[in-house]
């Protein structure tokens, strides 16, 4: 029989569980606020639960806690890659960055990736499976454990598309937020896609304050399905009326994503035709530079070519700006760590 998946489940559905469960109702306090404030990894930490309850709970439930595999440092600015393994042995990765408003964690939703696009390392060896709810919980966790520092923003932008482990990301944003627990404010989380429409426009009605967004990178159809398979199932015009209706239902401005790749999508006239397509909208571009790995060929835009694609933006009347390089010297992009340790013998 599979264990109960304890920490996935939001608060309502634990206190729920405890009444079925023949507890005391408020067994669910204590559990939540060990679980999702205190942070434990094991029920033997839980100091003011019951003997025999923890022995119940470890013979039947799964806190879902990860294992730090391994941690990689940046001697250029500090940024921490964190290779996790799974009670399952699979392996994940989150990124741990310091700016001065605070300390943001880039957290992945799936173990891989299955959206292929060509210049991410995440999807070179397809989607495993879904993270639980439990799991994307605990790369924030054990990070802020780790560092001993409040986690105060958190991106869902790392290995996977969020909206296709849609469920799981859901409660993962309330439990998060939920001020029994982290109480992380939604205006400081992001939920990053690709382009599922349905679940934009689904997303669009749960009441959220999470900022969108969406991982464009191209400024037309024909060099967007060139590089991100997606494209082929949605067209820029949908995913923009989409991003469109997600403004207009939540308030929240819509950011928009954009790799600059050498002679794909960097020239000037990739940042006019961007700016018409998002002129009028009250979107935000964040210019990427693209982090070349070994698996393919793609360089980085020319610093010129960056300088020049922001101006034009600005020009325009776009709001732009760079996004600041971190971690490159720890295969700080999305995949290359676990790509790297599950290829280490190969």
């Amino acid at each position: 029989m599979d264990r109960i998946d304890l920490r996935s489940m939001e608060y309502e559905r634990l206190k729920a569980w405890v009444r079925e469960e023949g507890l005391p109702a408020f067994r669910a306090d204590q559990l939540f606020s060990w679980m999702h404030e205190k942070l434990v990894s094991s029920f033997d930490e839980m100091s003011n639960i019951p003997k025999d309850l923890k022995e119940r709970l470890k013979q039947n439930c799964t806190l879902n806690a990860l294992e730090i595999r391994r941690v990689q440092t940046s001697k250029a600015d500090g940024t921490k890659k964190y290779l996790f393994s799974l009670e399952d042995g699979n392996l994940i990765e989150s990124v741990m960055m310091r700016y001065k408003h605070g300390n943001s964690v880039c957290v992945s939703s799936q173990v891989g990736c299955a959206m292929g696009c060509s210049f991410c390392a995440s999807t070179l060896n397809g989607c495993i499976r879904n993270l639980h709810t439990s799991e994307i919980l605990g790369q924030v966790y054990a990070i802020q454990k780790d560092i001993g520092e409040r986690v105060s923003n958190v991106v869902i932008m790392g290995m996977g598309e969020p909206l296709v482990n849609y469920e799981n990301v859901m409660a993962f944003v309330r439990i998060l937020s939920d001020e029994k627990a982290l109480h992380v404010s939604q205006r400081n989380i992001t939920i990053s896609t690709c382009g599922i429409v349905p679940a934009i426009d689904r997303l669009s009605q749960e009441s959220l304050k999470v900022t969108l967004a969406l991982s464009l990178h191209a400024p037309n159809d024909r060099i967007r399905r060139q590089i991100m398979p997606v494209a082929k199932k949605y067209s820029m015009d949908e995913i923009l009326s989409a991003c469109d209706r997600y403004f207009e239902s939540t308030g929240r401005r819509v950011t928009f994503e954009y790799c600059l790749i050498d002679g794909i999508n960097d020239k000037p006239e990739h940042a006019r035709e961007l700016a018409s397509r998002l002129k009028g909208r009250n979107a935000h571009v964040n210019l990427i530079p693209v982090n070349p790995t070994p698996e393919n060929d793609y360089g980085a835009a020319a610093e010129k070519d960056i300088r020049r694609f922001l101006e034009i933006l600005e020009e325009e009347g776009i709001q732009a700006t760079r996004r600041r390089e971190m971690g490159r010297d720890i295969d700080g992009a999305c995949g290359q760590l676990r790509y790297k340790e599950e290829h280490a013998d190969v």
